[in-house]
């Protein structure tokens, strides 16, 4: 099967058959037609551009690792510099944010993270980062 239109019209049973045939190995007892399409998908197209670049499978090498050891995955840490303000609406309250050399304060209190104080302002578990819509790609340091 060359052609992903034909995995379209494909039932289950020839899709099965694609796997075993792509992967030489049986597939997932309890996997989905949808998925089974969406990989054998992949696959075809992997097989005539030439898949995941180097560095993409290196990373996911790494991460699948890092869940075998069963360590928590590593997450970069994202600092701030003192004197950077964040804002944030909340429930129709905007609660101001300052970064200083000892945290973050927030209604005349410090807190040793963003996380401590978006979980404050809303009562439930949020990254800080992503609560005030800072994200590591973004040049912090």
């Amino acid at each position: 099967m060359q052609d992903i239109r034909i995995l379209e019209t494909a039932d289950r049973d020839e899709l099965l058959v694609e796997w075993r045939k792509r992967f030489k190995t049986e597939p997932p007892k309890s996997i989905s037609r949808t998925l089974l399409k969406r990989i054998l998908a992949f696959e075809i197209q992997a097989s005539r551009l030439g898949g995941l670049d180097r560095a993409t499978r290196q990373s996911i090498r790494a991460h699948q690792t890092q869940l075998d050891s069963g360590k928590p995955p590593r997450t970069k840490s994202v600092k701030f510099k003192a004197g950077s303000r964040f804002m944030r609406e909340w429930n129709g309250v905007t609660h101001i944010i300052d970064v200083t050399e000892n945290g973050y304060q927030w209604q005349g209190a410090t807190y040793r993270s963003l996380s401590a104080i978006a979980r404050a302002i809303t009562g439930a578990h949020w990254s800080g980062p992503r609560f005030f819509r800072q994200t590591q790609e973004q040049d912090h340091q």
